[in-house]
């Protein structure tokens, strides 16, 4: 078994991925990033409704209402812009190219092999595999 941040991955699947490390090192910097994008856009959020509330009172709850949800929007804007360029970045380093490459070369990614319609009649080779060698339920 490998660790792996707080989850432990089996030996096989660390030897077929061996950028898991890298990713998982991407993925933990760009949650972070996310809470520091709420916690940066909820503060300046109410910041800006602080000196808003001098022209136009409203209450406390309000206040930290909104800038709850202008934090969240932030993060969420962070956090999938950060996780798509881990997602590119797992790519490069499974592959050797970008995803652009894969899609301008045809490469996308195909789905798991499936038995022809031969084979489906025969129960015995039920078992699919993606194009990592993992198998597939």
């Amino acid at each position: 078994m490998v660790t792996l941040g707080l989850r432990r991955v089996e030996d096989e699947v660390a030897a077929k991925h061996p950028a898991l490390r890298q990713y998982a090192a991407c993925q933990s910097h760009a949650f972070l990033k996310g809470i520091g994008a709420f916690l940066a856009g909820s503060g300046a959020a109410f910041a800006v409704q602080k000196l808003v509330n001098r022209k136009v009172p409203y209450s406390l709850q309000w206040s930290l209402l909104l800038a709850g949800a202008a934090g969240s929007v932030a993060s969420y804007v962070v956090t999938r812009a950060e996780t798509q360029k881990c997602s590119n970045f797992w790519i490069y380093l499974e592959t050797g190219k970008f995803p652009q490459e894969l899609a301008m070369a045809g490469g996308v990614s195909q789905p798991a092999d499936l038995p022809s319609p031969e084979d489906r009649g025969s129960a015995a080779s039920l078992v699919r595999k993606n194009k990592y060698g993992d198998i597939v339920e």
